[in-house]
């Protein structure tokens, strides 16, 4: 999952084809292959990193958790500093506006199409066993897990063309606003890559480092990756092992089985309360102020007050528990309402019946599923 910023949560519109069930061996892949070996044993940065202290200091860091410090300075040397990301991490925000300008319409749009769920039914039969096995593990229905691989990936049609190591590197030593977050990124990147064999030019991801399927951060790989098809290796570019993960993600963060996840709510006259996935409020003090859910609502739970900036004006929603573990994966609300209508969507067409009060299939205006 992608890094916290809401710069680095931005999403592009996914192309291409799902991926294959056969482990990858590509450019963007994780096959194995033995670490080249140091240019030379001294020790000392070449290349983009040669005069950066930061870097050096990394290089000290490493070697002191037991990584050979002629290694650690040769990969550095070896990686390049890229420029386009620098530039882009610092183009400026866009100013939140005060009045419905329908971006929630324009955003759901890029993830519900009538061609997207065709291809997440697809993945879906294509996995199914696997889907259902992780269902019975961890208890996070499949149409989920199928939701945030085809909102990350296109079920591994987009994965990245970046090389992970540049980019990471590129954060860690030119972006001092994250550089903490970025040089531990990359400090897992090369425990990652050590505990698994692999070449650390090899993987391709975005331009964060987010890697695999389900675009995993290398510190979520080290805590929550899997290894979901029994030979033994966690691989984030292997399908299966993407399932079993997203699925482990989602329990250890507290998913709790067979509950909902969102109900959409009618509001009578104008909110003045706070909206966004960390608000809490008891459904008393919604009703206080004129908010109510259309459907069920676990017993004695708070929930967060989701508002939608949709065309024709603005849409509220209340976030459950579930819902607030989706913003675990990625922190935003419109993230995580588009993971639940597209697993709404496909547990539709795949042959199930979701509550229209709960998916927000109807009314919605577009596109027409």
């Amino acid at each position: 999952m992608r890094p916290t910023l809401l710069l680095v949560c931005a999403l592009t519109i996914l192309l291409a084809a799902c991926g294959s069930s056969s482990r990858q061996d590509t450019a963007g892949g994780s096959s194995t292959g033995a670490y080249a070996r140091p240019a030379s044993g001294d020790g000392r940065l070449r290349g983009d990193y040669a005069n950066y202290p930061a870097a050096q200091a990394f290089v000290d860091r490493m070697a002191a958790e037991g990584f050979d410090r002629a290694q650690v300075a040769d990969w550095l040397s070896q990686a390049r500093r890229q420029q386009w990301i620098i530039d882009f991490v610092h183009k400026p925000d866009a100013k939140p506006s005060t009045q419905p300008t329908g971006s929630w319409t324009r955003y759901r749009a890029k993830f519900l199409t009538d061609a997207n769920i065709a291809k997440g039914v697809t993945f879906w039969g294509r996995y199914e066993r696997e889907l259902n096995r992780a269902q019975e593990k961890y208890g996070v229905p499949p149409e989920y897990v199928v939701a945030i691989i085809g909102v990350e990936t296109n079920w591994g049609g987009y994965m990245g063309k970046h090389r992970v190591m540049d980019a990471l590197a590129t954060l860690s030593f030119d972006f001092p606003r994250r550089s903490d977050y970025f040089t531990d990124e990359l400090a897992a990147y090369l425990m990652m890559a050590r505990d698994e064999g692999m070449d650390p030019f090899k993987p391709q991801g975005s331009y964060a480092g987010a890697m695999g399927y389900g675009q995993f951060m290398p510190s979520s790989y080290l805590k929550w990756a899997v290894e979901f098809d029994g030979d033994g290796r966690r691989d984030l570019w292997n399908p299966i092992d993407a399932i079993g993960s997203v699925a482990n993600y989602f329990a250890v963060h507290g998913w709790r089985r067979g509950e909902p996840v969102a109900v959409k709510a009618d509001a009578s006259g104008a909110v003045a309360l706070k909206a966004g996935f960390d608000t809490r409020y008891s459904l008393e003090a919604l009703a206080r102020d004129g908010i109510r859910p259309q459907g069920r609502v676990p017993t004695g739970d708070e929930v967060s007050l989701i508002r939608l900036d949709a065309t024709g004006g603005y849409q509220f929603w209340l976030g459950l528990n579930n819902f607030y573990v989706i913003t675990r994966y990625n922190h935003s609300s419109y993230y995580a309402m588009a993971v639940h209508q597209l697993a709404q969507a496909l547990r539709a067409r795949h042959g199930g019946t979701p509550d229209a009060r709960l998916s927000g299939l109807e009314g919605v205006g577009e596109p027409r599923l």
